[in-house]
């Protein structure tokens, strides 16, 4: 089962990887302008962050579990 924490590291390291590729001149134009064309739609570092504080919240003292996570450090 995969934990808050590893799904928050998860979203935001596929961010930076696509943020890589959108930068990495040796690929062919048209991955870089798909890559871009997701990260118009990705959350950043902190948008995820902040939606674990929100649903860590909002979880609290009830049986469901956060999405995310407010830290990536577990």
């Amino acid at each position: 089962m995969t934990m808050p924490s590893e799904r928050t590291r998860a979203v935001i390291h596929a961010r930076e990887f696509l943020q890589t590729l959108s930068q990495d001149a040796s690929l062919p134009e048209s991955v870089r302008r798909q890559a871009r064309g997701l990260l118009r739609h990705y959350p950043s570092r902190e948008e995820t962050l902040h939606a674990g504080q929100v649903e860590e919240q909002l979880t609290e003292g009830t049986l469901f579990q956060p999405t995310f996570s407010s830290s990536i450090d577990d």
